[in-house]
């Protein structure tokens, strides 16, 4: 058993911490592509328990409380979608949540609040083609202080940038061009880690819709260097909550 802390840095509600980042934090003892699941709001600057289960599960406990779990899992994708760099960057100023209609500024991942080097400040928007695909693009350069003790990009800070692009295309309608205003929560989340890059690279996150069912919303995401190199891919199932559950007031 290990203890872990997530930092307030690394919200995404205010008071809890953002899903892809736990996800990527419970993903490091998983060897290979994995699975986590979200069972609770993880808590912020709190000693949280990482435990092997003997059915081969990883648990993340806040004391009796499971808050997450995780196994190893095959994440294929039935498509990859890609962009330029340049394509990313367009798409970016056709982000459909504003800075004053934010409803997490502060996320890690998505908050316009946070400042450059603090947040990842990923702002997905459509890309502007004529596809019977809907594709959300955002362009990210990592900063230096995202890298592990080997230089390259820690692979939770991958984990953090496939998840709010996701969430934004759940609620994208390519029908009407326009955005769903509904609350969502990260429920579960699986990505394989090809390569991670350094920081400095420039990178394209590319993020598309898959299905809804209920109150169940899923899409998938790639990540890949400017030269067209796959580095990462995610799947996701997001659910739609109230308001106050979203910010943790439920």
């Amino acid at each position: 058993m290990t203890q872990i802390i997530i930092d307030k840095r690394y919200c995404g509600p205010p008071n809890s911490g953002n899903g892809g980042y736990v996800c990527g934090r419970l993903a490091r003892h998983i060897p290979g592509a994995a699975e986590v699941t979200l069972r609770a709001p993880p808590p912020l600057d709190t000693p949280l328990d990482t435990i092997a289960a003997d059915s081969g599960t990883w648990e993340l406990r806040d004391g009796a409380k499971v808050v997450a779990t995780g196994r190893a899992a095959s994440v294929e994708l039935a498509r990859v979608e890609t962009a330029s760099f340049e394509e990313a960057c367009a798409a970016e100023l056709l982000t459909p949540v504003k800075p004053n209609e934010h409803p997490l500024p502060t996320c890690f991942v998505c908050g316009p609040a946070r400042a450059k080097g603090d947040g990842l400040r990923i702002f997905a928007g459509p890309l502007g083609r004529h596809s019977q695909n809907a594709v959300l693009a955002a362009s990210w350069t990592p900063d230096s202080n995202l890298a592990a003790e080997d230089g390259l990009v820690a692979p939770e800070f991958l984990w953090s940038a496939l998840d709010c692009p996701t969430g934004y295309a759940c609620n994208y309608n390519q029908e009407s061009d326009g955005f769903d205003q509904a609350p969502l929560l990260l429920g579960r989340m699986s990505a394989r880690i090809e390569s991670r890059p350094r920081p400095g690279d420039r990178c394209i996150i590319t993020a598309w819709p898959t299905g809804r069912d209920g109150r169940k919303r899923t899409a998938e995401a790639a990540l890949q260097d400017e030269a067209g190199k796959l580095l990462a891919v995610a799947k996701t199932t997001w659910i739609a909550v109230d308001r106050d559950v979203q910010l943790g007031r439920g």
